[in-house]
């Protein structure tokens, strides 16, 4: 059972500030942003037991959505519920999305200028290494290690991800019922539930909301597609991505693929939770209404798949059917966003330069321990403009 505030060590108000804080300074993805929150708050703090904080972490990589963002609403919900929940993610969340905006007004402004082309041209390329690498990170952590013993073991699961990563490269889209259908087949095969092993199972519908079927107003477009986003995406930061891009770029072309990619860059060179890009393509696609309907509707879902569950999650998350279903689905995630990786790269990886920048990003991640995101970003806009410049 969580605790209630009487058993806090601390004020809703310091927590909120807290997490205001984080939201504003916090660089380096969700995996940072989860252990600046644990030295923090279970360690240094003492806010928050070791306890709580595996059980919030458990929720946040069970359930769809941000990991970083599903954390800090668990944390706000241990002593003051609800209200705390609320509170905390929106302190955690409000600091990025108000400049992702700002970054917006003024892409939409300069966007044209050639100085800020030129800082694109390397920063692209930068993103592309960025989310190369991430891909790999999210492969080995959630499936194994591209050895003989992993594929053995894992082969389920490789095959999930070999195939997802195949149809999202064909196809240009990522496929939410695969997902969903893979989920249920590891589900199956490793830990079927009750019902599956009687003969009393029932077949399943799947809804899918039909993203075209409703009027043709952008704003509820918006909303449909980026509630989808928050509701179904599995994986944590950039494991977004494939989602975005499919829906964003090749589905409804709200964005060019330059664009998109500058999104990106937005996000990872803003502190605070990496999907808050979506705040700045709801800017692009329709303004600052845009941007709110986007960022509302991403992380809604987000908010309701932890505040639900939470009273409940130490008996849910021993649940290994559940396990199963989520690590189905992970790597079919896993999977879409190499293909999607691979499909970005062929179409802005343009020249030797980029290439260049691309390839070195990547071996920056990993052989230099100490540089982040947003140092990467920096120096590859300074070189796009230097390339820009010579040529």
């Amino acid at each position: 059972m969580i605790n209630n505030q009487k058993n806090a060590s601390y004020s809703l108000q310091q927590l909120v500030l807290y997490f205001l804080k984080i939201g504003t300074t916090g660089f380096g993805g969700p995996v940072a942003l989860v252990g600046y929150m644990h030295k923090d708050l279970v360690e240094d703090r003492k806010w928050i037991t070791e306890e709580d904080f595996k059980q919030g972490l458990a929720l946040a990589q069970l359930a769809p959505g941000p990991l970083a963002a599903q954390l800090c609403i668990y944390l706000g919900f241990v002593h003051y519920r609800l209200i705390g929940a609320t509170l905390v993610g929106l302190a955690f969340v409000i600091p990025s999305f108000i400049m992702v905006v700002l970054l917006g007004m003024a892409y939409k402004l300069y966007g044209g200028i050639s100085w800020m082309q030129a800082v694109f041209y390397g920063v692209g390329a930068a993103v592309i290494g960025i989310i190369a690498n991430s891909s790999y990170k999210l492969t080995t952590k959630s499936i194994g290690k591209f050895s003989i013993q992993s594929l053995k073991q894992n082969w389920l699961l490789w095959l999930f991800f070999v195939v997802a990563a195949g149809l999202t490269f064909y196809t240009k889209q990522e496929q939410l019922l695969l997902f969903v259908a893979v989920g249920f087949i590891y589900m199956l095969v490793k830990a079927p539930p009750k019902w599956a092993k009687t003969n009393t199972a029932q077949s399943l519908v799947f809804l899918q909301i039909g993203f075209w079927n409703y009027e043709n107003d952008k704003l509820i477009k918006i909303a449909i597609f980026f509630a989808k986003a928050g509701a179904f995406v599995f994986g944590s930061g950039l494991a977004i991505v494939p989602f975005l891009h499919a829906g964003v770029v090749t589905e409804n072309h709200w964005l060019t693929e330059n664009q998109f990619i500058d999104s990106v860059a937005v996000a990872m060179i803003t502190p605070g939770p990496v999907v808050i890009t979506v705040g700045f393509i709801g800017y692009l696609v329709a303004g600052f209404p845009g941007a709110c309907v986007a960022a509302l509707a991403t992380f809604l879902p987000c908010y309701l798949l932890t505040v639900i569950p939470a009273p409940y999650f130490k008996k849910i998350s021993k649940n290994e059917s559940i396990k199963a279903f989520v690590s189905g689905i992970t790597a079919a995630v896993v999977g879409a966003l190499v293909g999607s990786v691979i499909v970005i790269a062929t179409r802005n990886i343009v020249d030797i330069p980029t290439g260049l920048m691309a390839t070195a990003s990547i071996l920056a991640l990993i052989y230099v321990k100490k540089i982040q995101e947003p140092h990467i970003i920096l120096i590859a806009a300074i070189l796009g403009c230097i390339v820009k410049l010579a040529l």
